[in-house]
């Protein structure tokens, strides 16, 4: 079921383009540890052609190919993108499974709202038109007063493994929805599909340098394209160390920044929840995506009256997931992406375990997997506020529980965290929902659930989990930057002086 990845270059102006250097990166299967194919390795050199091409593209027809454009026109673009990708979900899963080490299913799934991201965003753009010239009410009859809204500019994309196309997409969609030129920098750990993007743009003719597609490692690639002085915005999802060095390379030529970064979110389970429901919920909110995801609800705060039957139901649905190649029919758990990843995580285990926790089930590798990155979906008990693994972003499939008595209890163990992107809360008591909704110090609230995501929605977290919103209007707003006009529409002079013929 294997399918070949397709040998690309970089994607600079409209066309495939060998990096300068001409280096590539070796793509490593997470599932059997094999080589199955190689892309190529952006240096600052093509970081100068691309975002030349892009601020070109910006200008071309003084503007009026793209920037300057009716959305409308831009719009049928995003669909027309849209349409290729569901025309070649098939092929894309399974190769965002093999890059990624995610089941086929969960990428499948990604692909359809990949699609549906860039149909959403054509929606966006055509609205745009009509928003143009919006009035401004005024205290002053003898001026008038409206807003533009127009791209920013050349804008540069930097986006993780976990996700591939779906992270692009979210990005790049709005970014062309509001007429931007980008420059996309995937990561390297997973780019197939993104350069798979880049020859869907060739075939629906999108203008040359309006999207641009750069593969490579962070500091020979992402670096300069963040430090580039011709970029005008700089959309980053990844780590909170990473986002630290964009803010602070951003802050050098005072341009502006949206960062999604990390998180170490919690799911409180009051006692009078259905004890399977919840605990499907429970795992599905923090094993979804391999466990590597940054919303990943991956500290569960349950009541201590029910803690040990709930726990006890959470190992049953632990051990009936299924741990396999990713495209295996059935597979709900998959390698973790690398083996970088893979020891960093079995390190986080085992540092749990010397701090005095216990590995209720789990911690290792699957006995049945002899080859590739997979770590046993892991739930970890016995766990103090001090230990690393209550504290820091596993980014793997592990699971550390708290109990608690009182729901004050409850809100305080959920915000003791640097982190604020998602939340989540599991009652029948809705009245108690609101309320424990108000409390969370985060950006995503789930009630009675975990990591339901839609495109209409607005996404982002606070403090250490980052600033800034992407999907729904609010993504689209990134892009944009509001123009105020003013015309003084009275016949009469101002009369602020004296007129010197009057003198």
């Amino acid at each position: 079921m294997s399918i070949p990845i397709p040998h690309r270059q970089l994607f600079i102006d409209g066309d495939w383009k060998v990096p300068v250097l001409k280096n590539r990166i070796p793509i490593i299967n997470p599932s059997t540890q094999h080589i199955i194919g190689d892309i190529p390795a952006a240096t600052k050199e093509d970081v100068d052609l691309a975002v030349a091409a892009a601020k070109a593209a910006l200008s071309r027809n003084k503007g009026a190919d793209w920037a300057s454009a009716s959305g409308s026109v831009r719009a049928r673009y995003l669909r027309a993108i849209a349409a290729k990708i569901t025309e070649k979900k098939p092929e894309l899963a399974k190769l965002e499974a093999i890059d990624c080490g995610k089941p086929l299913d969960e990428a499948a799934w990604d692909i359809d709202d990949v699609a549906g991201c860039f149909e959403f965003y054509a929606d966006l753009a055509e609205k745009l038109d009509a928003q143009q010239k919006a009035h401004v009410s005024l205290p002053m009859d003898t001026f008038k007063s409206y807003v533009l809204k127009e791209p920013i500019g050349v804008v540069a994309l930097i986006t993780p493994w976990n996700y591939p196309l779906l992270m692009a997409t979210w990005k790049v969609a709005p970014a062309l929805a509001a007429g931007c030129a980008a420059i996309l920098k995937p990561s390297e750990l997973a780019s197939v599909t993104c350069l798979e993007l880049a020859e869907i743009c060739k075939e629906v003719g999108l203008p040359p340098g309006v999207l641009n597609i750069l593969t490579g490692l962070g500091p020979e690639a992402g670096a300069p394209l963040a430090a580039h002085p011709d970029v005008d915005k700089i959309a980053f999802t990844g780590s909170s160390a990473t986002g630290s060095k964009i803010m602070t390379a951003a802050a050098q030529l005072i341009k502006p920044v949206s960062l999604e970064l990390g998180g170490k979110s919690p799911i409180i389970v009051f006692e009078d929840v259905d004890l399977d429901k919840a605990a499907e919920w429970t795992i599905f909110g923090c094993f979804w995506t391999n466990g590597q995801i940054c919303s990943a609800t991956s500290r569960l705060i349950v009541h201590e009256s029910i803690a040990t039957e709930f726990l006890n139901r959470i190992v049953k649905w632990v051990k009936n997931i299924k741990i396999s190649d990713p495209l295996e029919e059935g597979c709900r758990l998959g390698p973790i992406v690398s083996e970088g990843q893979y020891e960093k995580i079995l390190k986080f285990i085992s540092n749990a375990k010397s701090e005095g926790a216990t590995i209720l089930t789990g911690g290792s590798r699957p006995e049945h997997l002899k080859k590739g990155f997979f770590v046993e979906p892991t739930v970890i008990t016995d766990v103090t506020t001090s230990m690393q693994i209550w504290r820091e972003e596993v980014f793997g499939p592990v699971l550390c529980v708290k109990t608690f008595s009182t729901e004050e209890e409850a809100i305080d163990l959920a915000n003791d965290t640097v982190y604020g992107l998602g939340s989540a809360v599991i009652s029948n008591d809705l009245e108690r929902c609101e309320r424990i909704t108000k409390a969370f110090k985060a950006g995503i609230v789930w009630i009675n659930c975990s990591q339901p995501c839609f495109t209409q929605a607005p996404w982002g977290g606070i403090k250490r989990s980052g600033f800034g919103r992407e999907l729904g209007e609010w993504g689209l707003d990134n892009y944009l930057s509001v123009k105020q006009v003013t015309q003084y529409i009275s016949d009469e002079p101002w009369g602020w002086y004296q007129s010197p013929s009057r003198l």
